[in-house]
Formats: structure tokens, C-alpha cells, sequence
């Protein structure tokens, strides 16, 4: 499930899609099936722009097409996730899970985008703590400096 969250689109499915969903959209005449297959290449995007237009997409899709809201929900998961939103992937998730309480699926994608959250707190952590003691540092040295003249 973790390559879930790290999956990369190939460029030339992203193309595809693209091209399929931007002929729909000039003739005025986009199909669920299109948006969500070009929604669901962007989330495997690596550019965050991509994944937040495809997010767009996905919830548009999850308000206006009843038909596939598991799957939209899903990848708006994933989606979230992956530019890390992680409150509101959870919230999808749970949304998810609250109506398929024993999908394994999502109690596996719930887990890791806990494990992605938690490393990023610790991430954040770190790197407060580092910019603390860089600043600790220079203040030291600086106090040293003004006692030397």
C-alpha cells in the first residue's frame, strides 16, 4: 500500500488521458469515465500542481457522479496524502471506512498515511531543533566576539 502513495504516473499515460479529457472538454462533453481517468493519472503526478488539479477533479466528480464516489473518495485519499494533507486524507478515509468499516484496503492506506504524518512531525521536529541550536550557535558566538573587544 505504500506504493500507493508513491506511485509516479508514466508521462505517456498522463498524456493519454490528457489529450482524451481535453477533446471531451472542447466538445463540451466530458465523461465521468474520462475525468476520472485523467484525475487518477494526475494524483500519481510528481509535480504537487498536478496532483492538487486532479484533486479538484476528483471532488468535483465525487459531488456531481454518484456512480463512482468509492473509487473518488479513494484517490482523493491518495491525493491528499501525497501533498501532504494528511487531515483530510484521513477524513476521506474515515469517511470511507465509517460505510466499509472491514476494507483492508483503506485500513492499509489509514495506516500509512499515519506512518507518513507521524515521520513528517518528526521531520519537523528535527529541523525546528537543528534551526534552534543554529541560532543557540550564533549567539554564542556572538557573546564571545563582544567579550573579545
Amino acid at each position: 500500500m505504500a506504493d500507493v502513495l508513491s506511485e509516479i504516473v508514466l508521462p505517456e499515460d498522463l498524456k493519454k488521458f490528457e489529450k482524451i479529457y481535453h477533446e471531451q472538454l472542447y466538445r463540451n462533453d466530458v465523461t465521468p469515465k474520462a475525468k476520472f481517468e485523467y484525475a487518477w493519472c494526475l494524483v500519481r503526478s510528481k509535480y504537487p500542481a498536478d496532483i492538487q488539479k486532479g484533486i479538484v477533479l476528483l471532488e468535483d466528480l465525487y459531488r456531481n457522479d454518484v456512480e463512482g464516489q468509492r473509487d473518488y473518495l479513494y484517490y482523493l485519499a491518495i491525493g491528499n496524502a501525497r501533498i501532504k494533507e494528511y487531515a483530510k486524507a484521513l477524513g476521506y478515509v474515515r469517511s470511507f471506512l465509517s460505510i466499509e468499516p472491514g476494507n483492508v484496503q483503506l485500513i492499509s492506506l489509514k495506516e500509512n498515511i499515519t506512518k507518513k504524518m507521524q515521520k513528517e512531525g518528526q521531520r519537523g521536529i528535527f529541523v525546528a531543533g537543528g534551526a534552534l541550536l543554529a541560532v543557540g550557535a550564533l549567539v554564542g558566538v556572538g557573546v564571545a566576539l563582544a567579550k573579545n573587544k
